[in-house]
């Protein structure tokens, strides 16, 4: 067995917790993970792994042997870009998790400019809208909207969408458009349940006011295009992520309301693991989103919330 492929699987075996979990990001067998496992614990003569029918749990000599190999992996790594010079093009599989909606309307459409930017590189894309630990699926990177908590985390804000105020053509023709808060109270409302806010819309008036709509919702959907969709369909207004109904708008399909008032913005944010290293392939493709969404390239600290 290579030591370098026998380093990788402690690698994983620690940080996905499970032999299985760490056969699939690396794309080996759970037979074959303990296997390598085996080996380099009979190399090194010590235990790394407790192990149980149920569970594994990680020895102290497991703790100190991780730290001590996740430097020579990182640095080892660096030497391979520097020394075949891909100082450009990135290479290998990229395993990038983004929120189902985003993913599918503005990501899904770029993959395949992507691959023919890097002929090398291959895009594993998981979509999801829950929130993921990167190490434990073997995520290079992820896309997030809002803020980003975990400060175990670098956090490179790729741009900010503002939220909007928008309803159906048929729907203002039929119950008018409201122009201020005390009028939007009065609407039908879509509540997008991802929103810590849920009913209380903060909105901020042409003066510089700082108001709160308590709004009158008979429907809430945890996915802004499933929101979209309801209010395309007439079911009311909704407080929408411009960047989710941009199309619509722009074809009439939607109308935006009370123009001259604004409301909170979300961050876009590419975020990876906390190492000194950073993958040829994670930084070209963080460079690859700056360019599609027009953003200036900024690194960050997350918030913590």
């Amino acid at each position: 067995m290579d030591t370098i492929i026998g380093i990788k699987t402690i690698i994983a075996v620690v940080e996905t917790g499970s032999f299985t979990a760490a056969g699939d990001r690396l794309g080996l067998s759970k037979a074959l993970v303990s296997k390598y496992v085996g080996i380099v614990e009979q190399d090194l003569g010590v235990r790394l792994f407790n192990r149980s029918t149920r569970r594994i749990s990680i020895t102290e000599a497991g703790q100190s042997y991780y730290a001590s190999v996740v430097p020579v992996i990182e640095s080892y790594s660096e030497m391979l870009d520097n020394l075949s010079g891909q100082t450009a093009l990135a290479s290998g599989k990229l395993r990038v998790s983004a929120p189902v909606s985003f993913g599918e309307s503005n990501l899904a459409p770029l993959m395949p400019e992507l691959l023919s930017r890097y002929p090398d590189l291959s895009i594993d894309l998981v979509l999801s809208d829950k929130t993921i630990d990167l190490l434990e699926e073997g995520v290079d990177l992820a896309i997030r909207i809002g803020s980003v908590s975990d400060s175990n985390l670098i956090a490179r804000q790729i741009t900010s969408y503002p939220l909007i105020l928008c309803a159906s053509a048929e729907y203002i023709q039929r119950f008018g458009a409201p122009a201020s808060v005390d009028e939007l109270e009065q609407h039908a409302t879509v509540i997008d349940s991802n929103f810590k806010i849920g009913r209380h819309w903060p909105l901020v008036s042409p003066s510089g006011e700082a108001l709160t709509a308590s709004v009158n919702s008979r429907v809430s959907v945890n996915n802004p295009q499933a929101v979209k969709e309801v209010v395309v369909a007439g079911g009311g207004i909704g407080l929408i992520p411009e960047i989710v109904v941009r199309d619509d708008i722009a074809s009439g399909k939607l109308v935006q309301v009370m123009r001259d008032y604004k409301t909170f913005e979300f961050g876009l944010f590419a975020i990876y693991p906390h190492r000194k290293f950073v993958a040829q392939k994670v930084t070209s493709f963080i460079q690859f989103l700056f360019e599609k969404f027009e953003a200036k390239p900024k690194t960050k600290k997350p918030k913590i919330s």
